[in-house]
């Protein structure tokens, strides 16, 4: 009962509050709303004549073809997303308001995954998430800067754009192409294509406050959100803002390790000593302009932007204060690390400090702290706090995304022959930092805090496009584009990556967790394509049509490639329908992806202990010893087949495909440094790009040496149901490694690409009118087994259930309650416990990892 109050409190209370202003608003509101009246009906033919042009487009999609298409009509498949989809959730993130809606989309927590918690690896068909094409408004979006170094297994390494920035509130629908298209749209558009298409009113808005807190008591969430349309046929606006904060979530269990240390009278360690859970976010600043304006009646101006920033910041592993190796311990924890400041060999040595049943030997410990010549990470020495109880590093990012598009289009010699240029420019950076953590090679001299430097990524867009119908039965299409694109690493404070004076007594250096980028492996790297595509539609029949795109590409780091595609849709009747797909794609490995260096902390079950694993340029010289080569381009083959039904008042498309993908991109498995490196090498690395490379257990590096079959079946079905509508989806995904080097890839690195996923998801959706001011809404979610490689355990599947009622007030006000996973299920507890890391669930579940969630919403329309 306790617990329901808590949660049910700041609810209540957050509530009324919102309530009282908006109903404040709603009276200011009035006057102007009645003054506005007369000129709104004097407007009201010009403005049905306008609604009447919307509903048309939004019948139809622009994703998959040069021209409007419905999505029955369509020869490949197409999800459709409509705005609304995303107002009735609570959550506040893109990317998992997508995931609740498209059983393909999947996306998790990723709790303690370095950078890959600052920007979440996303993915489609179970493919890798820069597998995936990501358009606004049919225009290619910048690429994210943050690479997925931790992503179990099928994220690993990759580098996809983040969608994260995008304000829901800003939407008109998602188009989600589940085909490939790389024929059509370019490299990354192997898995699918998803065109979120912005809304293009000029006249009205909304505004939603949205607050919300988790089952347990944690977590709350804010944002604020609001659109609005202004100006006219001639030149219009639409803009959207979002706001929001996000408090942290704690899912762990004490460690056993830490357990030992309190019971044994450790009064200085934390309960929990690590925290599992979502992250922190501050000040997430959402903001998204659409716009457009006639320069006479053939030619049109248009193009849209966007600015976002956020600060995201998570817990990392417990450093044990007897055993982190190189910070506390270099012998697994029989003595403490006691660094000697004036030089072993000059003046008196340094006690030895034996540890015995998770205690230092007191005697030998006082004496060291009596010895200002003589250091522990135990004691507090010059500026130096100490961390008697261990620590915990905090790490997280600044990021900041920001692009405009500016394009002008029209129409010429007909009113059937279109043209199209655009250019734009994107950029996406992520500025890391590391707290409540050490450098240990540099004693007592060390910051607590270090900024180990920056990941930016900058893409520009030139695009020219035209199309023209021949007649009713032959469509044409071209056009070109060129595109660079450029990847920059920042170093980090000298701190973050130095090899200080304890370093030659076995004393770690680097920012302890997340060392920084050394000044020798800072730089700018970039590379341009340029591409070139035909496209045609025939419709041989009245209800056949048949499509083809060709699509030549040149890269000036490794070359060109020409990719094909054949599609067609063929009516049986008037309502069934066949459709089928067969495309050939590729991906470039992106200039971070050639060139990046990064160091990871991983807590490995079998030792029991952290381990730091280091990932390598495939060309630096220890990589080639180990099988490393210059990466190549991955190749796929798409095949689909399906059918829509129109059954009596339901409807249901099924499709089935097949992907087979070569010189797949993944990282390598870990090779183990004294074991694969001389010394001579590990000095080379050492003087070179990873000063810290003494402190790695393992390094890896990006290798194109696997290939895959995925293949499945989607279904979707729509039916009318009382007052309302019933649609069920479901996806099947199965994804086997065929072949791959296995010297460079172990049996783990294929079982986290064949399952680390779950292979089915299901949804069933029921909305209701019941009546004129009040709906509901339930949504009951189905997730198969995965394999979570940290737990070396596969979960089994769950369900969870969805919930939200809406009353609308009148006069454009409404107020909606609801709750997420509203039966407060988690994946089963992590059978590690207690002996782990702290993890009281699996990590990557599916579904989220933090339980129930509980939210109010106040929303306005005018």
């Amino acid at each position: 009962m306790e617990q329901c109050r808590c949660v049910w409190k700041p609810l209540v209370f957050g509530l009324s509050i919102l309530l009282s202003l908006g109903l404040t608003a709603k009276a200011a509101a009035q006057d102007a709303m009645e003054e506005a009246e007369t000129a709104a009906t004097e407007a009201a033919p010009a403005e049905e004549e306008m609604l009447e042009g919307v509903v048309e487009v939004e019948e139809q999609v622009v994703t998959g073809a040069r021209q409007p298409r419905s999505v029955t009509e369509s020869a490949v498949p197409i999800d459709v997303v409509r705005g609304d989809d995303f107002v009735k959730q609570g959550g506040t993130d893109l990317p998992d308001l997508l995931r609740n809606i498209a059983p393909s989309f999947n996306v998790n927590t990723q709790p303690i995954s370095d950078a890959a918690t600052v920007v979440r690896p996303a993915s489609l068909r179970n493919l890798a998430p820069d597998h995936t094409l990501v358009l606004v408004n049919g225009k290619r979006r910048h690429r994210s800067a943050v690479i997925t170094w931790l992503g179990n297994g099928v994220a690993d390494g990759a580098q996809g754009p983040d969608i994260s920035p995008i304000p829901a509130i800003a939407l008109k629908r998602v188009e989600v192409l589940r085909d490939g298209a790389s024929a059509q749209y370019g490299s990354d558009a192997i898995a699918g294509v998803m065109n979120f298409q912005l809304k293009d009113s000029y006249r009205g808005g909304s505004i939603e406050i949205k607050p919300g807190i988790f089952q347990e008591g944690d977590g709350f969430t804010s944002s604020f959100a609001g659109n609005i349309g202004l100006g006219s046929e001639k030149g219009w606006a639409n803009l959207s803002l979002e706001y929001g904060n996000a408090d942290e979530t704690v899912r762990s269990y004490q460690r056993q390790d830490a357990i030992d240390l309190i019971q044994s009278g450790n009064a200085d360690v934390a309960d929990p000593a690590q925290k599992w859970g979502r992250p922190i976010i501050k000040n997430d600043v959402k903001f998204f302009a659409n716009y457009g304006a006639g320069l006479n009646d053939n030619v049109e101006l248009y193009g849209h932007a966007n600015y976002a920033s956020k600060e995201v910041e998570g817990g990392f592993y417990f450093r044990n204060p007897n055993t982190r190796g190189s910070v506390f311990s270099g012998d697994g924890g029989q003595t403490l690390l006691v660094g000697d400041l004036d030089g072993v060999g000059t003046g008196g040595e340094c006690p030895t400090v034996s540890i015995s049943d998770h205690v230092p030997d007191p005697d030998a410990l006082q004496a060291v702290f009596n010895d200002d010549n003589c250091f522990t990470f135990r004691e507090q020495q010059g500026s130096f706090p100490g961390r008697p109880g261990g620590f915990t590093p905090r790490f997280g990012a600044n990021t900041a995304d920001q692009s405009v598009l500016f394009g002008i289009k029209g129409t010429q010699w007909n009113p059937t022959f279109t043209w199209d240029l655009s250019a734009s420019y994107g950029r996406h950076n992520a500025d890391f930092f590391i707290s409540n953590t050490v450098n240990a090679s540099l004693g007592p001299d060390s910051p607590t805090s270090f900024d180990p430097g920056e990941y930016i990524q900058a893409d520009t867009n030139l695009n020219l496009d035209f199309t023209f119908p021949i007649n009713d039965q032959l469509f044409l299409a071209a056009g070109a584009e060129y595109r660079t694109e450029t990847f920059e690493i920042v170093a980090g404070d000298r701190a973050s990556w130095e090899i200080g004076p304890l370093a030659a007594q076995g004393f770690s250096s680097g920012s302890n967790g997340f060392p920084g980028f050394p000044d020798i492996a800072a730089g700018t790297w970039d590379r341009a394509n340029s591409a070139f595509y035909a496209e045609a539609e025939y419709s041989a029949l009245e209800n056949w049509l048949l499509a083809g795109a060709v699509r030549y590409e040149n890269f000036d780091d490794f070359g060109s490639t020409t990719n094909y595609k054949l599609a067609t849709n063929y009516g049986i009747d008037d309502n069934l329908k066949l459709r089928g797909s067969y495309s050939t794609g590729f991906r470039a490995p992106t200039p971070g992806q050639q060139n990046a260096f990064n160091v990871s902390t991983q807590f490995d079950l079998v030792l029991n202990d952290l381990v730091n694993n280091g990932t390598i340029p495939s060309t630096n010289p220890v990589a080639e010893l180990v099988g490393g080569q210059p990466l190549d381009a991955e190749k796929s083959t798409n095949f689909t087949a399906g059918i829509v039904a129109d059954l009596a008042s339901a409807k249901v498309t099924i499709d089935f495909f097949q992907l087979l993908l070569k010189d797949r991109l993944a990282l390598s498995q870990d090779f183990a440094l004294t074991e694969n490196l001389t010394e001579e090498q590990i000095v080379q690395l050492e003087t070179g790009e990873v000063p810290y490379v003494r402190n790695l257990s393992n390094f890896r590096y990006f290798t194109n040496d696997f290939e895959t079959t995925t293949r499945g079946v989607d279904i979707v079905l729509t039916v009318p149901a009382g007052a309302g509508d019933l649609v069920v989806a479901y996806n099947l995904t199965d994804t086997e490694v065929t072949d791959h080097n296995p010297a460079t890839n172990s049996a783990g690195r294929i079982q986290e690409l064949q399952e680390s996923l779950p292979r089915s998801r299901g949804s069933a959706t029921v909305t209701q009118s019941i009546n004129d001011a009040l709906s509901a809404l339930g949504r009951l979610s189905y997730y198969s087994a995965w394999w979570d490689d940290d737990d070396q355990h596969k979960y089994g599947g769950g369900a969870v259930l969805d919930l939200e009622a809406s009353y609308a007030l009148g006069n454009g006000l409404m107020v909606s309650v609801g709750g997420q996973n509203a039966l407060n299920t988690y994946s089963e507890e992590n059978p590690s416990a207690p002996a782990g890391a702290g993890n009281l669930y699996s990590q990557f579940t599916p579904w989220g990892y933090s339980g129930a969630f509980w939210y109010g919403k106040l929303g306005y329309s005018f």
